[in-house]
């Protein structure tokens, strides 16, 4: 049986592609200020943390991700 090998370029563009939705998902969370004052912003800290410590880790995998492999197979598919 032949078993079907190929570069991890085609794996990576796909997972590149889904983190690129996933930010764009967040970023669509954030809401527009009731205000323009400085204290319109407190209430929005926490999603706004929340947001940063989830981009963090997300750049954080897209950096990391597949670098352990050299070839894609199908059981990692």
């Amino acid at each position: 049986m032949m078993e079907l090998v190929m570069g991890k370029n085609r794996l990576e563009a796909f997972s590149d592609g889904v983190i690129a939705i996933l930010i764009t998902i967040m970023v669509l969370e954030l809401k527009v200020p009731h205000g323009e004052s400085i204290g319109a912003l407190v209430p929005l800290i926490p999603v706004f943390l929340s947001y940063v410590l989830s981009f963090v880790y997300l750049g954080i995998y897209w950096n990391n991700h597949l670098h352990a492999t050299g070839k894609v197979t199908g059981p990692i598919l």
